[in-house]
């Protein structure tokens, strides 16, 4: 989260709890990819909260250079997988499949790209305006053309999967993409990634309903 350190280990404890529970309800090990998101968005709470206490701090610029790099793989490199993998090993449809297979070599072609400008370029953290800012050294000629292939990798595939209710979960990303990106330009990293800690909830939501309808029908069988 983008606002304290208090506000990031607050949400870092809430998602963790929400994770677990998510966890819980699921049925099949298909579930664990999008189930584990809460606890994914957790522990990046936590890491940009201990952030928020280590920047301006002197002695503290090797782990504030570390949590800045964890952050930011978790952010640009893990998520671009993490979404498409998640969501094509729950899918069964064919064809549906082999768009998602698609849709996973962009998120892959995504992640390989910011992996490179984390891997050449410097990465800072600042405070600004009660803001953590992300700056890279990176040149940013391409930035549109990269922003536009992550959020074909992270958004698209919860439109193309066949999983009930998990394109709300897409909606409420690109809506907090567009609110982010018009509120809150010089901080869409850090501020994006808090809208997206709201999507843990929706999908508790979704596990749980789906956990619901797998014991209705176990119970069916067995009368």
């Amino acid at each position: 989260m983008c606002f304290s350190a208090g506000a990031s280990f607050t949400s870092g404890v809430l998602l963790t709890f929400v994770g677990t529970e998510t966890l819980r309800k699921v049925h099949k090990p298909a579930q664990i990819g999008l189930a584990s998101i809460s606890l994914f968005f957790a522990f990046q709470q936590f890491t940009e909260g201990v952030l928020w206490l280590t920047i301006g701090k002197p002695g503290y610029g090797g782990l504030q250079t570390v949590l800045t790099y964890i952050f930011m793989i978790m952010a640009e490199v893990i998520w671009p997988l993490l979404v498409p993998l998640s969501v094509l090993v729950m899918e069964e449809n064919k064809t549906r499949k082999i768009i998602l297979r698609a849709l996973m070599t962009v998120g892959a072609a995504v992640a390989l790209y910011y992996s490179y400008r984390l891997a050449f370029y410097d990465m800072h953290a600042e405070i600004s305006r009660r803001h953590i800012v992300y700056q890279s050294s990176a040149p940013d000629y391409s930035e549109y053309v990269s922003i536009f292939f992550y959020l074909v990798a992270t958004i698209a595939p919860l439109f193309v999967s066949s999983v009930k209710r998990i394109y709300w979960v897409g909606i409420i990303m690109g809506l907090a993409f567009i609110i982010t990106a018009l509120f809150y330009k010089q901080f869409l990293i850090s501020v994006w990634c808090f809208f997206g800690a709201v999507l843990s909830f929706v999908v508790f939501y979704i596990i749980r309903e789906s956990h619901k309808k797998f014991h209705f029908s176990k119970q069916a069988e067995n009368k």
